[in-house]
């Protein structure tokens, strides 16, 4: 699905829908405004054009509470659906809204709420109106943060390990989709915020204008294929002897560089329990500490890397690692490396097992440390140091661990809320590792003859 040609709105809704490998109930996450509402119309004459018994569609409007006008839009929206024969259903974010970052807090909520939606209507699949010049805002933005190179925006995300959500559009120019629009006397809504200079992306808008169309840009190509090297990589060098204890072997440390610092640097946040990868800089001192051979540790994004001679050991420091109260019937994540669901009656506290000596360490029924005779005590004594122990919040001895109303999983932060089909092979290579459920894959084919 990468852009490497401009699509018309027509083609690239036929391109898209021929692309369906599944039986698929698409949910169309409209606004109102003129890309969400050219997708749901391209996608409903292609399917008027080409019938298919085993597609349709249904729509949400996610009303963000951010102005006056929104709930007005959201009615005039649902009117247009109703008008062309679409089931659609109107989420509206009510949580309290914060004072700083509200366009992150918000695209949060928004995919929160899309994917309640697509279980209201039973969509498998959503897609947003993302477009080519969407995708070539991103990729200013994320260069002008770093000089990583950027696949931009994926053309398909799971979320939360519920959903798929899928961007059709990203071949398409929204002066395209405008006058595809036109063209049908069909009007559409315009937000003021998207010309509000103090946003980001609307400024890097305004920077952008007149530049024309954006050229494509392989590296989505180029890291779906080190996610597949990576994934082979991992299968042959990597093990987990022991809970919360990651080990490469030597020969696994001879790798290209580019394969090495995928995988690296992946390791390293869900030992870390981090939602990105390390940057750079800390890459390149964790490459030099793996590349000069020479045994020796360092830290770096909250994991300890311990080279030693028979290869590199991967823990979570001691250090920072909070405490989490979860109330009964809640679900909390603690350190971005597990998820505690307590059914119990109790208040729970999670802590690391290091954080209270005196107590016996005991770890989930699930998740049990393995000792395997040859590992470096430091490396074994740090892992295990790290792992959680549940306790009553009113009455620290009382472990919960293994108590049958107390579930602990394990949690990759950087996959288990956006997983990108740029990291999909790796990400099934790493929860095969560690043990975890496999990913839902995505009810994609082919696209121009390319597996998706």
């Amino acid at each position: 699905m990468s852009p490497d040609t401009v699509l018309s709105p027509e083609a690239a809704a036929r391109r898209f829908l021929r692309s369906l490998a599944s039986p698929t109930r698409i949910l169309v996450a409209i606004s109102g405004g003129s890309d969400s509402t050219g997708l749901l119309l391209a996608l409903l004459e292609a399917l008027k054009a080409e019938p298919n018994s085993q597609i349709s569609l249904c729509a949400a409007t996610i009303d963000h509470d951010l102005r006056a006008e929104s709930a007005d839009e959201a009615r005039h929206v649902a009117a247009l659906c109703k008008s062309l024969g679409i089931a659609h259903v109107i989420h509206v974010w009510r949580d309290p809204k914060p004072k700083t970052g509200i366009m992150v807090a918000a695209r949060e909520a928004r995919y929160e709420l899309l994917a309640d939606a697509a279980a209201e209507l039973d969509a498998n699949l959503i897609v947003t109106a993302h477009t080519l010049d969407d995708q070539r805002e991103t990729r200013a933005m994320r260069s002008a943060r770093s000089d990583n190179p950027s696949t931009g925006i994926a053309d398909a995300v799971l979320f939360e390990r519920r959903v798929w959500i899928a961007r059709p559009f990203l071949s398409c120019l929204r002066a395209d989709i405008r006058a595809f629009l036109s063209a049908r006397a069909l009007p559409w809504l315009d937000d003021p915020s998207n010309e509000d200079l103090k946003y980001e992306r609307v400024r890097t808008r305004a920077a952008l204008a007149g530049e024309g169309a954006p050229e494509a840009d392989a590296y989505g190509d180029i890291r779906l294929e080190l996610s597949r090297q990576a994934a082979q990589w991992l299968g042959r060098h990597f093990t987990l002897p022991c809970e919360g204890l990651g080990r490469v072997d030597r020969d696994g440390l001879e790798a290209p560089l580019d394969v090495l610092g995928y995988a690296l640097g992946r390791l390293a946040a869900v030992f870390g329990g981090q939602r990105f990868a390390p940057g750079r800089v800390q890459m390149d001192r964790i490459l030099a500490l793996v590349t000069a051979g020479t045994p020796r540790r360092m830290t770096a994004s909250r994991v300890v890397f311990d080279l030693r001679r028979d290869g590199l050991y991967l823990a979570r420091e001691s250090r920072g690692i909070l405490p989490l109260v979860v109330a009964p019937a809640e679900r909390g994540i603690w350190d971005g490396r597990f998820v505690v669901a307590n059914r119990s009656s109790f208040d729970l506290t999670v802590i690391a097992r290091s954080a209270n000596s005196s107590l016996v360490p005991v770890l989930a029924t699930a998740i049990q440390p393995r000792r395997v005779a040859g590992l470096p005590k430091a490396a074994l004594k740090r892992a295990l140091a790290a792992q959680p122990r549940i306790s009553v919040a009113a009455d620290a001895n009382l472990c919960m661990n293994s108590h049958p109303d107390v579930t602990l999983t394990r949690y990759f932060a950087l996959f288990d809320r956006f997983l990108t089909r740029f990291d999909l092979i790796f990400a099934e290579s790493l929860a095969a590792a560690f043990g975890m459920r496999p990913y839902p894959s995505p009810p994609l084919g082919l696209i121009d003859g390319k597996a998706i």
